[in-house]
This record gives structure tokens, sequence and C-alpha cells, in this order.
């Protein structure tokens, strides 16, 4: 489920915000760091709600005073919080509410789901990111560079 995160989390992100200035790139890292945990079978907290408030108050006191660094960065905490919502974390109680019902680690959303569930994500993000291409222009060399180089989408394309 690598596309279904990378793709529609920033998607998310610029319909809900329409801020140019967001780095897209962040938003698609953050929203797919959750997934290092059943990866590697280690978890800390990225599947959990304590953990992308932990994360966003890292990123602004880490940043205090230092206003473009912290525009840049507050993507990674945001493409967190755009998982939680992505993966249906947020009907897994004990998970998400970590620590607050049990200090056990529990088993991320996506172990167990079934093939079928995966591929229609992988699909329906395959889909959303032809929508993406044409509704930001990135059929324009101009709009990819911008994209690809700085992480912005290009102002007029958010209206």
């Amino acid at each position: 489920m690598f596309i279904w995160f990378a793709v529609t989390a920033p998607i998310l992100v610029a319909e809900v915000f329409r801020s140019p200035m967001v780095d897209y790139r962040l938003v698609a890292v953050g929203a797919l760091l959750p997934l290092l945990e059943p990866l590697t079978g280690v978890f800390v907290g990225l599947h959990t709600l304590a953990g992308a408030v932990a994360s966003l108050g890292l990123v602004m006191a880490a940043t205090t005073g230092r206003r473009l660094i912290r525009r840049r960065l507050l993507g990674l905490p945001i493409g967190l919080f755009c998982h939680l919502v992505l993966d249906g974390t947020w009907t897994r109680t004990r998970l998400f509410w970590w620590p607050a019902f049990g200090l056990g680690s529990q088993p991320s959303p996506e172990v167990g789901r079934s093939p079928l569930v995966w591929l229609t994500l992988e699909a329906a993000g395959i889909a959303l990111a032809v929508v993406a291409w044409r509704r930001y222009g990135l059929s324009s060399p101009d709009n990819r560079r911008l994209l690809t180089a700085q992480g912005h989408l290009a102002r007029g394309v958010l209206r």
C-alpha cells in the first residue's frame, strides 16, 4: 500500500489547505513513515495519535525562529496525520489512543489485510495519481520541476 499513501496524502493536503508553499514531498514521506513499523516489526508509535502529535511538537520546538524550515518540515507530521486517516487507524482504539489503553505494541492496520484490499487501494492510488497529474498541471515541465525540486505546486493550479 505504498502508492495509496504517497499519492493520496499530498492530494488531501493540497485540496484542504490550498497552499502552494507546502512541501508535498515531505507530506508523502510522512504518510509513508508508519509503513516502517510493519516492515521492520519495531513499534515506535507512528500509527498512534501520540506519535503524530509528538512529531508535530518536535518540529515546532526544533524550528523556533526559523519560519521557512518550519514550513517545509511541517509536511512530515501532516503526512503522519494523513496516514492515520487513510489507513483507518482511528478505528483501532487501542492502537490509535496508545498508550492510554495499554503500553503493549499493537499490530498496525496493514498487518492482516487481505491482498484484495491492498490491490484495491493501490489501484485507487494510481487512479488518483492520474487525476492529480491533470488537476495540478503536471504535464507542464515547469510544474513538474517545481514539484520535484522544491516540493511545491504552482499557485495557479490550487484555485
